[in-house]
């Protein structure tokens, strides 16, 4: 869909010609506020509504793209230009899908489909016509049909040299690939839909939609690399144009996961914030994107150690929609309710439908196992996930893997196993830019370390740890390390500190379950790790090893 030349217009005051010249050099307010202006004046053609509507749309004022539409679409239509009124009502079903208003949406592509079914001759808008229905099937998991739709859309795209078209379609077809698993192929396809957006010929709106489909799949994929890369073009591209508002909220959130990945937790907090005030609000149309951007709140607010806002959030978004997992299970695990945490986590891995919303699930729910001891159910867990970061090749799932790997060796009490592949999971997490995942790691080395009497290790990677959460303000993760140093800790993790100074106070199993809320078949197994990690034959020497190391 290439700008075609002006229809005839009855304005022609300076309010028009400024209007005009801004919309050309993309100052979006500047153009919207004269256009408005020389409408006020007489009536506009439609090349110059349509101007005004999308200048609307791109400052944010929804009401005004979808006025503004409409009534281009008629004055193409009287006009004698169906194509172009075609478009108009492409655009406005488009929109109003986006922000779920679905019946009107769909009366307006109701009406493409007329037109075009009226022109007889081919025409780059079947092209468009083709993208909804890839949608509709990719949502439904009808792979191989999304995939028909969006190749046929790209052929159209080539016939009739639309870029606008031929950047939409790679898009699309690269979505659905990356959801068949053909991850390199899917990468590789958004990687040319983001070379045609660089083009002059495309859209701000196309780029925009564009832009944030890559950010969003590349995220899905765990390919942080090109999230952070397509996240910095799209701020470039932002910044160049300094009137036009973000495109929407959900693409915000995906930029905000990208930041607090990167370790830049103050910038995705503002992102975050800036998308729960750019969604639109229910009830009048979906909430979904409000419940997302409410959920990357609350894991900012986690990770940060402010539990009680964090659980607000995830209940808001819950409400609203959206499955508060997993950070809801690892914010009550942060709060030592790993039972809770752990139960909620086997509901959710075993209602989730499909390998992503799985891998979505199992590096939380494997932390959560782990921490409470459950380590034959964590092993086949870790597995799958070895198994799904060989199958992608991401370089983020490996380190997750790894990381997994190591602690399970770690919680078994076999330090020299858990070095290795905690050195690799820290190793890409550092390499990736990933001080906060890295800093994690850390603090098991440590561990591991100590358990092997060095001492000096064990000093040097709690130290860096400490530098990085506190450089990042993770306040729960500085009060974990400040609950006894690593050296006097035996290689104990934070729970089973807990049962040693409940066995110290002298308590028995069944008492320590009821106190903890546990079951007692849960301590039993902490306090043989205890024994093993402590070395010690019993609750007397655990006790004495804990009154000596003032861990009581």
């Amino acid at each position: 869909m290439c700008y075609l030349p002006c229809v005839s217009t009855v304005v022609t005051s300076s309010a028009l010609e400024r209007g005009r010249e801004a919309y050309a050099r993309r100052a979006w307010a500047d153009a919207c506020e004269a256009l408005a202006a020389a409408a006020g004046e007489g009536e506009l053609g439609a090349e110059d509504v349509a101007r005004l509507a999308w200048a609307s749309g791109l400052v944010g004022r929804d009401e005004g793209l979808f006025s503004g539409l409409a009534r281009a679409y008629e004055l193409y239509l009287a006009a004698g230009e169906p194509e172009r009124a075609g478009e108009c009502a492409f655009w406005l079903g488009t929109r109003l899908t986006h922000v779920g208003e679905v019946g009107r949406a769909s009366g307006w592509l109701a009406r493409t489909t007329q037109l075009v079914a009226e022109l007889g001759a081919p025409t780059a808008l079947s092209g468009y016509l083709l993208l909804p229905v890839a949608n509709r099937h990719l949502s439904a998991q009808e792979l191989d049909a999304a995939a028909a739709a969006a190749s046929e859309a790209g052929k159209i795209a080539l016939a009739f040299r639309d870029p606008n078209l031929e950047a939409l379609a790679q898009s699309s077809l690269g979505r659905v690939r990356l959801r068949q698993g053909l991850v390199a192929q899917g990468l590789e396809l958004l990687d040319l839909s983001m070379l045609t957006v660089a083009s002059d010929a495309i859209r701000p709106h196309v780029a925009g939609i564009v832009y944030c489909a890559a950010i969003a799949s590349s995220s899905r994929v765990f390919a942080l690399d090109r999230a952070r890369e397509w996240t910095a073009l799209l701020a470039r591209f932002c910044a160049a144009q300094p009137q036009l508002v973000q495109f929407s909220g959900t693409c915000l959130v995906h930029c905000s996961e990208v930041h607090q990945a990167s370790g830049e937790w103050r910038e995705a907090l503002l992102e975050a914030e800036r998308a729960c005030e750019r969604v639109p609000k229910p009830p009048a149309i979906d909430p979904g994107p409000l419940a997302h951007a409410l959920y990357q709140r609350a894991e900012l607010k986690r990770v940060s150690g402010d539990l009680a806002a964090a659980e607000e959030l995830y209940r808001a978004a819950n409400e609203r929609g959206r499955e508060p997992q997993p950070g809801l299970s690892l914010l009550r695990l942060a709060q030592g309710k790993g039972e809770a945490a752990a139960s909620t986590l086997r509901r959710a891995l075993a209602a989730a439908r499909g390998a992503e919303a799985r891998l979505g699930l199992l590096p939380a729910t494997i932390e959560v196992l782990l921490a409470t001891a459950e380590l034959e159910e964590a092993r086949p867990l870790i597995a799958e996930l070895e198994a799904a970061a060989e199958s992608y090749g991401m370089d983020v799932l490996r380190a997750m893997a790894t990381h997994a790997r190591g602690s399970l060796a770690l919680a078994e009490g076999d330090a020299p196993a858990a070095l290795a592949p905690l050195r690799s999971a820290f190793d890409i997490w550092q390499r990736l830019g990933a001080p906060y995942l890295a800093a994690r790691v850390r603090v098991e080395l440590a561990r591991a370390c100590q358990s092997l009497a060095d001492c000096d290790g064990a000093e040097l990677e709690l130290a860096a740890a400490r530098a990085t959460f506190e450089r990042l303000g993770a306040k729960h993760d500085l009060e974990r390390l400040a609950g006894a140093p690593p050296e006097n800790r035996g290689g104990l993790s934070p729970r089973e500190l807990e049962v040693l100074r409940l066995v110290a106070a002298g308590k028995t199993n069944r008492a320590i379950a009821q106190a903890l809320s546990l079951s007692e078949k849960t301590v039993d197994r902490h306090v043989s790790n205890i024994f093993v990690k402590l070395d010690v034959p019993s609750r007397a020497a655990a006790t004495a090893y804990a009154y000596q190391h003032k861990l009581t």
